[in-house]
Parts: structure tokens; C-alpha cells; sequence
């Protein structure tokens, strides 16, 4: 093996070596830039081979033999080089290590810049920038590789990894909210190239952004910090471990789709902030006079729903029309567990359920969604908004209980994400209790009578 790697090296070094060859279209010989440059990869990662003594490993045994294709095929016109290029990479991914994603990651490289549309070439690097790490920009790429992916069921690896990925960045993202909140600092968006959270006497660098390695290891330290100055018992240090060990389950393994929750996608605090950042929302209150204005034609009401961008209903509709649109449907588990009833079969592009404690919550969830009734279902950090006082930002509210209208308005008014909120068709706040009444008059920035809405500032 060590005379054949040398004389591959020989071989890789007298092509890469050749003077620039002309621009792809020319007539002449010689391979493409991006095909040299390539094989200049390649040679730099057979030489440092050479250099670390015997082989014995199979998977490196595979990549020289991939790279010996690769140079016969970038010295013999029309040998298929380009799909020799994307085989190189993958064996490159495939033999592990550092080294052998960032060979696989210049390779891929290239092959964008040889073929900007091919998906293989975009999957390829996000496989690459995934391996190395660097998650936000696999992100991107395995968007490019979708973008141009037809067949949908081939796509389904990616996508759950893109929600895998992001589900670990957003778990980073809360947490930095989280301590922002209590420490007076920091925009919790966990967006930048890196966020101080300061904690006891030091500052922690975490950001979704980071090497997986290094956000490991800064989430690790800030949990730490966090539980050495307030304890274990504070609601907040016990949110913050609860994210630390869900960001590393999501590091260390993708997500199981859960079949008995129909399809749908899990959606946490984060996801639903994305969901209704900078939309126009509205509360369509079931009521028999709101169903018979919305469902006759050329209603102004119907047509002033309509131009919301989220409208959402809550509990059970009674008079609503079944095709009503609904984009959002929240509704609380009440009465005596195990909660049964009806199961959830009207169409809602998100649910949320809100019930406690957890396990009946679960066996509600998987008894009563219908497969296809919705695209995303609320997990388990939005069962109890009310309740969680990490999540409402302040102390529970334990006076009882909430109406489900309520409860739906204090967790977007926590969010603080939505462009607009407004309540259509609760005849103004006097049907609903008295502490609702006061909260929602303290935040009412406008009312209309002829539309009977109400404005939250």
C-alpha cells in the first residue's frame, strides 16, 4: 500500500500540477480549474496520509482508491468525473475524523463551483459542515440541496435533520433567553456570532452558531455557573438543565418521528415565536353571531378574518363551520383524567393543548389527534404556559382556571413576537372573567364596535 499511495501522490501532483487549463466551453485539453484544485486537495490529504505511517484502516483503504478513480477520471475525457468528484467526497466523509470532512467539505466546494444545481453536490456539503460542526451552515446547504430535490421522499433524511438541527440551535436560544431574562442582559436571540451570558464572576460565549463542540462546551459551563449561584431548586436552573439535556440529545442523535402523533412536527417555544413573528394574528371567539356574519357571503367580518395572517380558534367550536379557517387551534384539557373526548379532526396548520400532568397530557395527545389534521403539534414545554414560570416570564398564576382565550393571549403576549393581536367577536372583555377582563383591558389599545375587535398594544 505504501508504494501504490506513493505513486498515486506522483500521479495527483503531475495532473494538479499542470498549468491553468482553458475555460469550461473552450475547445483544448486539460480538466476544469475546479477539477484541479480538487485533485490539489486530494494530494495534500495523501501526502499527510504518507507521512502517519502504515494503513490499516479499510474506510482510508476506500478513499485512496476513490481518489485513484478520481485522477484517472480527470485525465481521460468524458470518464464521468464529476460524479468521480462526489464519490471521493462522500468516501472522504465516510473515513472519519476531522481531516477527512474538511477533505470531503473542499471537495464539495468545488463541486458547487462546478455545478451549482446538482443536489448531490449541496448535500454533500451540508454532510460535510454537519460532520464538522458548523450547523448553521449545513443548514443552509441542505436547503439548497431541497430546493432542488423533486423526489419528496428522498428528502425526508434532510429534513429531519434541518428540524434536528434547528430544534438544538433553539434549545441555545432559550437558554440565553432565559438567563438574559433573569440577569437584565443579553437580547436572547442567540443569533450573533456569540452572546455573553453573564453568570457569578465570569461570562459564558454561547451562540447557535458555534461549533457543535465548542456550544457543548459552553452550555456545559453555563449550567454549571448557573446551578453554583442560585441552586438546583430555582425554577430557572431547573428549565435551563432540562434544555442543556435536551440540546444534547438532539447533538447526539436525530429525533424519532413519533407515529401515534399522526406526522405532525413537534414545535417548542422557539418555533412557535418563528411561527407568528411579525404576522397579524386574531382570536376569532366562537359565538353564534360571529359564525353567522363569517359565513354569509360578502361579509365584511369574513372578509376582515381573512386578511389576517394567523387566525385561531380555541377549544371545541360549536357554531364555527367546519371549514372555517383556522390556522392556529388551541384548547385545555379540563375535568378529571383520563381526559377523553372527541377526537381532533378539524383541519389546524398548528395545535397547541395545554393540560397537566404530563403523562395523561401524552395519552390524550396520541388517542385524540387524527393523522393529517394538522402540520405541528405543541410539545411538552407548552403544556402549561400559566404555570411555567420560565415560560410567562414571572411568577405562576395560580387563581384558578384559565379560559383557554386567556392563556392563548398571555403566551403571545410572552413571545412578543406578533406584528398585531386582536380579539374578534368576544362582545369586548366583559364575557370573559374578571382578572381576564383587567388584564386584557390594561393591554387594550383600540377597540371597534362595528367589528366588535379588540386591539392589544
Amino acid at each position: 500500500m505504501g508504494q501504490t499511495l506513493t505513486g498515486l501522490l506522483t500521479s495527483v501532483r503531475a495532473i494538479a500540477g499542470r498549468p491553468g487549463s482553458p475555460a469550461p466551453g473552450r475547445t483544448g485539453g486539460g480538466p476544469d480549474p475546479a477539477l484541479l484544485a480538487a485533485l490539489r486537495h486530494c494530494g495534500d490529504h495523501l501526502a499527510a496520509l504518507a507521512a502517519s505511517g502504515p494503513l490499516t484502516d479499510a474506510r482510508r483503504t476506500r478513499l485512496i482508491a476513490s481518489i485513484g478513480a478520481l485522477t484517472t477520471a480527470c485525465s481521460t475525457p468524458g470518464a464521468g468525473a464529476f460524479d468521480a468528484l462526489l464519490r471521493t467526497g462522500q468516501q472522504a466523509l465516510d473515513s472519519g475524523g476531522e481531516a477527512g470532512a474538511r477533505l470531503a467539505l473542499a471537495l464539495a466546494d468545488e463541486a458547487t463551483a462546478l455545478r451549482g444545481r446538482s443536489k448531490g453536490a449541496w448535500r454533500l456539503r451540508g454532510n460535510a459542515l454537519d460532520a464538522l460542526g458548523l450547523r448553521e451552515e449545513a443548514i443552509t446547504a441542505y436547503e439548497r440541496h431541497l430546493a432542488l430535490q423533486q423526489n419528496a421522499a428522498a428528502s425526508r433524511d434532510v429534513e429531519r435533520r434541518i428540524a434536528t438541527l434547528r430544534a438544538a440551535g433553539d434549545r441555545i436560544d432559550e437558554a440565553l433567553a432565559l438567563v438574559g431574562d433573569a440577569d437584565g442582559a443579553g437580547d436572547g436571540t442567540g443569533g450573533g456570532a456569540g452572546v455573553g451570558a453573564g453568570v457569578g464572576t465570569g461570562a459564558v460565549r454561547l451562540s447557535r452558531r458555534l461549533p457543535a463542540a465548542e456550544a457543548r462546551a459552553a452550555f456545559t459551563e453555563l449550567v454549571r455557573r448557573r446551578t453554583a449561584e442560585l441552586g438546583a431548586a430555582d425554577p430557572a436552573v431547573r428549565r435551563l438543565a432540562a434544555l442543556y439535556a435536551e440540546h444534547r440529545r438532539l447533538s447526539d442523535h436525530d429525533p424519532m418521528a413519533d407515529p401515534l402523533l399522526g406526522g405532525a412536527e413537534p414545535i417548542g417555544v422557539p418555533g412557535l415565536r418563528r411561527l407568528v413573528a411579525g404576522r397579524t394574528v386574531c382570536l376569532v371567539a366562537d359565538t353564534p353571531r360571529t359564525a353567522e356574519q363569517e359565513q354569509r357571503p360578502g361579509s365584511s367580518l369574513a372578509a376582515l378574518i381573512e386578511g389576517y395572517d394567523l387566525v385561531v380558534r380555541c377549544d371545541a367550536p360549536r357554531h364555527a363551520a367546519p371549514t372555517a379557517r383556522t390556522d392556529l387551534h388551541v384548547c385545555t384539557l379540563r375535568g378529571d383524567t383520563p381526559w377523553k373526548g372527541p377526537r381532533w379532526d378539524r383541519r389546524a396548520g398548528t395545535r397547541l393543548v395545554f393540560g397537566d400532568p404530563l403523562p395523561h397530557w401524552r395519552l390524550a395527545l396520541r388517542s385524540r389527534l387524527v393523522p393529517g389534521a394538522q402540520d405541528r403539534i405543541g410539545d411538552a414545554s407548552l403544556r402549561r404556559p400559566l404555570h411555567d414560570p420560565a415560560l410567562i416570564g414571572g411568577t405562576a398564576d395560580g387563581e384558578g382556571p384559565a379560559s383557554t382565550a386567556y392563556t392563548v393571549l398571555r403566551l403571545l403576549d410572552f413571545l412578543g413576537t406578533p406584528a398585531r393581536v386582536d380579539l374578534i367577536g368576544f362582545e369586548g372583555p366583559a364575557s370573559l372573567p374578571p382578572r381576564e377582563r383587567e388584564w386584557i383591558g390594561a393591554r387594550t389599545g383600540t377597540t371597534d364596535d362595528t367589528a366588535v375587535r379588540i386591539t392589544l398594544r
